[in-house]
């Protein structure tokens, strides 16, 4: 097998990675840098540009996994993609979302390269998408090759899969973003155990030792212990959240711990992306029982939208929950616009619960110390850091030993390391060198084309 990162930053942003199979051409993930704009944005299309593509696998509905899609097709009009049921019930909408950012964002920054693809184009492509059933194979043919392929619930979030690729005596898997974990309205990863010729494996938490004093349920816990406190003393509490999964995680925390006493009675203020896709995640959880979710905590929370009127930089001291997006605080988002106007005042909380790339507004704010000026030059506030801000450990990729086990239990000859930054790779490299000496582990340079 020959193999190719597209993505041309590495690390964590637009993933992609070609694979060469016999005659197959497959691309895996065809993602878009939240971090950038533009062309700058997108994986290396270039070097699939008049070249055959016979497949795209998509593992799941993350901007960072699906953005540039309608770029690759616009190039190969014949290439099918194969993703699992329920990200087929998912990713028109996610990629019609980005359009719409997109052209907000040319409007507001005259970027002349935006949108990269619009609405018209998604629904040109929305034919050519199928989803698959987690554990159904299907087969798919080239001039001479073929190849199997099985989807294998990865946790992370809806319709996230692991792929299990069988071409002729060769067995590959690719982890794609997992958690094993279960969430609250998702199981987590089921993948199957044994040898694997390669495995190809995300690293994000490679730089994070697991904290042996908590877990996922003593941090929502602690979380809802915050917000109460929080609005016990007259402040708000605002959550950057991601709109695909961690919002509807929460909603349903939240629902429960109201029902049973433990959430204090106070207006919940959400919007924008994260709650149209409630309807999305109810239909799933009808429809494939892969998830457990209902609109009805929805009513029941008796939501509140965001006011338009909302002014950045003013304390609406509203004593409310607010669930915004984005998870990392990008800038013209608003959660950005509320954390400027809540961070000037000690009785207020900033909870995240999620990564934060370190160069995102999200990560800078982490990384600041009480009393330290914050500049939020998109909304021209400057602020001092007097509200409380905290990190609940509530990620939805897998600790580093778990991830680990499953990689020497599959006793691989080659394994490729993907979608992590660098700390994070080299803590699997090592630790890949000491306990399986014999495998050939690639941490691959982007662009450059690897024999596995």
């Amino acid at each position: 097998m020959k193999l190719i990162d597209l993505n041309p930053a590495g690390g964590i942003g637009a993933n992609s990675h070609l694979l060469r199979l016999g005659d197959l051409s497959i691309l895996v993930d065809c993602g878009m840098n939240p971090k950038l704009s533009g062309r700058k944005a997108t994986p290396d299309l270039a070097r699939l540009r008049g070249k055959a593509l016979d497949l795209i696998i998509i593992t799941h509905c993350h901007l960072d996994h699906i953005g540039s899609v309608p770029l690759a097709l616009r190039d190969h009009p014949d290439t099918p993609v194969i993703m699992t049921t329920s990200s087929r019930m998912l990713i028109e909408r996610m990629l019609h979302n980005s359009a719409s950012v997109m052209m907000r964002q040319k409007a507001e920054d005259n970027a002349p390269d935006l949108p990269l693809f619009t609405h018209e184009e998604v629904d040109r492509i929305a034919g050519r998408l199928t989803g698959v059933p987690f554990g159904h194979a299907k087969k798919f043919r080239g001039q001479r090759d073929e190849v199997e392929i099985t989807f294998h619930p990865a946790g992370h979030v809806a319709g996230a899969a692991g792929v299990e690729l069988q071409h002729k005596q060769r067995h590959i898997f690719i982890t794609g973003d997992v958690l094993f974990d279960d969430q609250r309205i998702l199981p987590g990863a089921k993948f199957p155990a044994g040898h694997f010729d390669t495995v190809i494996m995300e690293t994000t938490r490679g730089a994070t030792a697991r904290h042996t004093d908590r877990n996922r349920t003593s941090e929502l816990t602690r979380l809802v212990d915050s917000i109460n406190q929080t609005i016990q003393r007259g402040g708000s509490f605002l959550v950057p959240v991601f709109a695909l999964g961690r919002l509807q995680e929460l909603l349903t925390v939240f629902h429960d711990a109201r029902k049973f006493g433990k959430l204090v009675d106070c207006p919940v203020i959400a919007s924008g992306l994260g709650m149209d896709l409630c309807d999305y995640f109810d239909e799933i959880s009808r429809k494939t029982k892969h998830i457990q979710f209902t609109r009805q905590v929805i009513k029941e929370l008796h939501i509140q939208p965001l006011s338009r009127k909302f002014d950045p930089g003013k304390d609406p001291q509203q004593n409310s929950l607010y669930l915004l997006g984005s998870g990392m605080m990008v800038e013209k988002t608003p959660s950005y616009a509320m954390a400027a106007s809540l961070l000037g005042h000690a009785r207020n909380t900033i909870g995240f619960v999620g990564y934060c790339d370190p160069d995102t507004p999200g990560g800078k704010l982490l990384a600041t110390k009480p009393g330290e000026t914050f500049l939020f030059s998109k909304v021209n506030v400057k602020a001092k850091m007097k509200a409380h801000v905290d990190r609940f450990h509530l990620s939805g990729h897998a600790e580093r030993d778990d991830l680990l086990e499953f990689a020497l239990q599959a006793t691989p000859r080659s394994i490729v390391l993907t979608h992590g930054d660098q700390p994070a790779r080299d803590w699997f490299a090592g630790q890949l060198a000491q306990q399986l000496p014999k495998a050939k582990v690639i941490d691959p340079v982007p662009g450059q084309e690897y024999q596995v």
